[in-house]
This record gives structure tokens, C-alpha cells and sequence, in this order.
């Protein structure tokens, strides 16, 4: 560091290499600058990172790991030749201080005041895994005859609780050695679990599209299948019901054709629209009906035939002006040349009577 600062830099003429070596020595300087302003007193500050996550005594928040401080680093003792250092930083939240120092025979670092840590360590025992040694119980298995036959003794019951978990990852290695094997049954895994979902989007996609819903489904649960299975559906007619209701629409429906009485209906709105009185329509069983004539006398003094009427037929609608009705009440015509007519027979007969007195006066 000191001798990249020092290249290309200005030396003065009384600096004499042999006598100085180097600038910094010229100047009475350290090459860390302000970093080393307490290093008579065996500080050094450098820049620490947070090695875990930490809680604040000061201000009680949270300090993550990787965050950097400027920490005062001082030597304060030895784990047999390795040296134990203690760092010095300050809160960037608050005024408060934090110490933390290392931990050899752990691996770790360990918190001295100031803050606490947020237990997220793994425990090697509370796992069954494989404990390190400590330097102590080495010591004692070197020294100690009757430590390491106890210790010996501990360990083969421990291999003893061990050995049918361990037959059984053994069996279960020798099972799925061949990587061949084992690749094609997973493959083969793969491709059934891709056929089942592809069937069950397309299942559901058809589901969606009949009901015309922009659905997400869920996938079907055993719960669901035993609550639907309880519900039932009853309709609130029988069969018998359903039946003779049928049978009564279609003897209550028309024997005509729709297309007829649609015909019929335009036809009578047509004519009220018109204003005009449609025509009543006569009964199958009816003949046409012939109305009576009356023979006037000639001019010329011939015999004057008897009036006649002939009505076959039924009676017109009523409210004819043009006819009226003839029967044995009513009144002899006078005599002048026309007959009395035939009072068995009634009917409906035309008007003529004005126009017969004329002629014969």
C-alpha cells in the first residue's frame, strides 16, 4: 500500500534513501493514515462485516449480517498459539457500542456486550451429527488408560444403536447403484406426472369452456369428494306426475297446424285494421242458401203469376236490412191481381213490396 502511494511522487532534495528508505519515514507517517492514529495503544481500525444477525441493546433494532463497520481491532489474549481479537464499532443507529471478539475453538465469533444475536446456529447434537473433539478429551485419550478404555467402551455401544440405520443406507445405496436404472425410472416418473396434469388442464379447460366461466380450478381433494357425495339432488315432481302432466299439454294442444292459425290471426288483425267486418264463415254441414224471386205482371195485361219464394238453407246474420221474416201471422195481401202466398212455408225472402204495389197500380 505505502509503496504504491509513494510511486511517482514527489521526493524532496534532502531525502536521502539510505538514511529514510521511504517517504513515510520521511514524513514521520504511517502508511494507513488515520487508520493507524491509535496504534501505540495496539489498535488498528479496520473495516469489519457483521459475520451474523444482531440485536441492538441501544436502540433495539435489527443489525443484518454482512454489514460493514469501521471497528477498533485490539489483541487481548491466545487460544494456545492463536490470537484472540477483540472488535470496538459503533451503532449506526445510535450512540451505542458494540464488542464482539473470535472464538477459536468454536470457529465463530462471540458477542461481549452491547448487542445479541439472533439464535440461528445449527447444533451439531440436537442433529446426531458427528461431534469435534475437544483439545482436553484428546489429552486425556493420550494420556489416560482407563479415560480411553471408558471412551471405548462408549463407542461401541454407540456403533451398536448405529448399525441398523447404517445396514439399511447401506442396502438402500447397493438398491439404486446402477445410475442408469435409476435415471430411467425417474424419467419414466416424470413423463406419468406430465401425462396426469396435461389430462387434468384439458379436463378442466373443457369443464371452463361448456360453462362459459374464466375460472381458475383447484385440484380435487378427498374432503370435497366426501362432501359432495352427501348432498343429493330430488326433484319435486314424480315420474307419475311428469307424465300426466304431458299427457294433459298434448290433449289441450290444437289439431291444426301452427303455420294455420298464424295464417288465420294475420288475416283477422288485417282486417281490423281495414275497419272491415269479416264475413261469417258457414258450417260444413250447411247447403248454400237460394233466395226467393217474385214474378211481376207484364205491362201488357197478362195473368199475373203468384209470388213465389223457395229458401233453402240457413238464416242470414242478423241485422240485414235487405230481409225480413214471412210466416203465417202476417197480413193477406189485397187483391188486385197477385195471389196470397203460401202460408205453411216460412223463411227469409227479399224486399219487394214497394216495387209489386207500384207495378200493379
Amino acid at each position: 500500500m505505502g509503496e504504491r502511494k509513494g510511486t511517482n511522487k514527489y521526493y524532496p532534495p534532502d531525502f536521502d534513501p539510505a538514511k529514510h528508505g521511504s517517504l513515510n519515514r520521511y514524513r514521520n507517517s504511517h502508511p494507513l493514515r488515520e487508520r493507524a492514529r491509535k496504534l501505540s495503544q495496539g489498535i488498528l481500525i479496520i473495516r469489519f462485516e457483521m459475520p451474523y444477525n444482531i440485536w441492538c441493546d441501544g436502540c433495539k433494532n435489527h443489525i443484518g449480517m454482512g454489514v460493514r463497520y469501521n471497528a477498533e481491532k485490539k489483541k487481548v489474549g491466545n487460544y494456545y498459539t492463536t490470537p484472540i481479537y477483540r472488535f470496538r464499532m459503533k451503532c449506526h443507529l445510535c450512540v451505542n457500542y458494540i464488542e464482539m471478539q473470535t472464538d477459536p475453538a468454536s470457529c465463530d465469533y462471540v458477542i461481549v456486550s452491547g448487542a445479541q444475536r439472533k439464535e440461528e446456529r445449527w447444533d451439531m447434537a440436537e442433529n446426531e451429527q458427528v461431534l469435534t473433539t475437544e483439545h482436553e478429551e484428546k489429552q486425556k485419550l493420550e494420556t489416560d488408560s482407563m479415560f480411553r478404555l471408558e471412551h471405548g467402551v462408549k463407542d461401541k455401544e454407540k456403533l451398536q444403536k448405529a448399525a441398523p440405520s447404517l445396514s439399511e443406507l447401506q442396502e438402500a445405496q447397493g438398491a439404486w447403484k446402477d445410475d442408469f436404472a435409476l435415471n430411467s425410472l425417474l424419467r419414466s416418473r416424470f413423463r406419468e406426472e406430465k401425462k396426469q396434469i396435461r389430462e387434468e388442464e384439458e379436463r378442466d379447460q373443457a369443464l371452463l369452456k361448456k360453462t362459459s366461466l374464466d375460472l381458475k380450478l383447484l385440484p380435487e381433494a378427498e374432503e370435497d369428494k366426501k362432501l359432495a357425495a352427501l348432498l343429493k339432488y330430488r326433484s319435486l315432481e314424480s315420474y307419475d306426475e311428469k307424465q300426466q302432466k304431458k299427457r294433459s299439454e298434448i290433449s289441450s294442444r290444437s289439431w291444426f297446424s301452427p303455420k294455420v292459425d298464424r295464417k288465420i290471426q294475420t288475416t283477422g288483425s288485417s282486417l281490423k285494421k281495414l275497419m272491415i267486418q269479416p264475413k261469417p264463415q258457414p258450417s260444413p254441414g250447411a247447403s248454400a242458401m237460394v233466395l226467393g224471386v217474385v214474378r211481376r205482371a207484364s205491362k201488357d195485361g197478362g195473368q199475373s203469376d203468384n209470388k213465389r219464394q223457395t229458401m233453402e238453407g240457413t238464416a242470414p246474420a242478423p241485422g240485414d236490412s235487405t230481409t225480413r221474416t214471412v210466416s203465417s201471422t202476417d197480413p193477406p195481401e189485397p187483391e188486385g191481381g197477385a195471389t196470397k202466398p203460401n202460408t205453411s212455408i216460412s223463411g227469409l225472402v227479399a224486399d219487394y213490396s214497394d216495387s209489386s204495389s207500384e207495378g200493379e197500380g
